[in-house]
């Protein structure tokens, strides 16, 4: 009968010099998803000008001052200013009892289609 096999039980397997360059790198991806930034720090690490953004999106540098300071701007403000730098926004929604979940922009805010029964 099939078994599926732990991957705790392959890495154990390996020998020592193997499984802490696997240890090591799990710990950086680990790291870079749990990395935080504001819109400023994000902006400033890619090395753009606020007003290179407002250029990029049609509107003032002084609009992109203040987004940067706003404690809750809206999404597709984020969105749009992210693909100004040449990004996209993605958003994980995480629980304690799952896996982290990627939520799909073009879902987020979405009504329901017309007759559409709700869940």
């Amino acid at each position: 009968m099939y078994r599926p096999i732990p991957v705790e039980e392959v890495i154990a397997a390996m020998p020592k010099e193997r499984q802490e360059k696997i240890a090591k790198r799990g710990a950086e991806l680990v790291a870079r998803v749990k990395r935080r930034m504001t819109l400023a720090e994000l902006r400033k690490g890619r090395k753009i000008s606020q007003a290179t953004v407002a250029e990029a999106l049609g509107i003032g540098q002084m609009q992109i001052s203040r987004l940067e300071k706003r404690k809750d701007p809206r999404l597709s403000t984020m969105a749009r200013t992210v693909a100004a730098m040449g990004g996209q926004l993605t958003m994980i929604a995480t629980f304690p009892d799952q896996e982290p979940v990627v939520l799909v922009a073009s879902q987020v805010g979405e009504k329901p289609k017309r007759g559409a029964k709700r869940a």
